[in-house]
């Protein structure tokens, strides 16, 4: 075997092994059709609608409640006095606003009053109508009162 020999040899194998890839057998590539139109059309949407879908779950908006329980202190206006608002029980002496409902206070046990909404003349938490102008205010107990609030730190959601 000569090098000339030794050259054709190789470079039919070359040609053999390229023949494969430039001659490809079309039969079996238009069998392939289907699995390569499903692959490159509905592969691809699928894909965006479940990376749409998991990028709306985490940017959606988020209720920012936080739950109430027990007294809050009075917010205190701008010379430090409360402020108490109109129509939820409070105590005068501890500064505490209650929920509706309440009618002693957790501290002094005194009896809490509310401030008409109407008229703004304070009462008894105790009597459920306003004796200046008449305003009936029909207060139920509730277990838990709901404010708006900010979310925790870290993302730890309040529910």
């Amino acid at each position: 075997m000569t090098i000339i020999e030794a050259l054709e040899g190789l470079w039919n194998t070359i040609l053999d092994v390229t023949s494969l890839f430039v001659i490809p057998d079309w039969h079996a590539v238009i069998a392939l059709l289907p699995l390569l139109i499903f692959l490159g059309v509905v592969g691809p949407l699928v894909t965006f609608f479940l990376l749409g879908t998991v990028i709306y779950q985490l940017r959606k908006p988020r209720v920012k409640v936080s739950f109430e329980e027990g007294p809050r202190r009075a917010e205190l206006d701008e010379s430090g006095q409360p402020v108490f608002p109109a129509g939820l029980p409070h105590c005068r002496r501890d500064a505490l606003v209650y929920s509706s409902g309440t009618q002693r206070c957790d501290v002094c046990r005194d009896g809490l009053t509310v401030t008409c909404p109407m008229c703004g003349v304070g009462r008894a938490a105790a009597l459920d109508t306003c004796g200046n102008c008449g305003l009936v205010l029909k207060i139920e107990n509730r277990a838990v009162a709901v404010r708006r609030g900010r979310p925790r730190p870290g993302g730890a959601a309040a529910a």
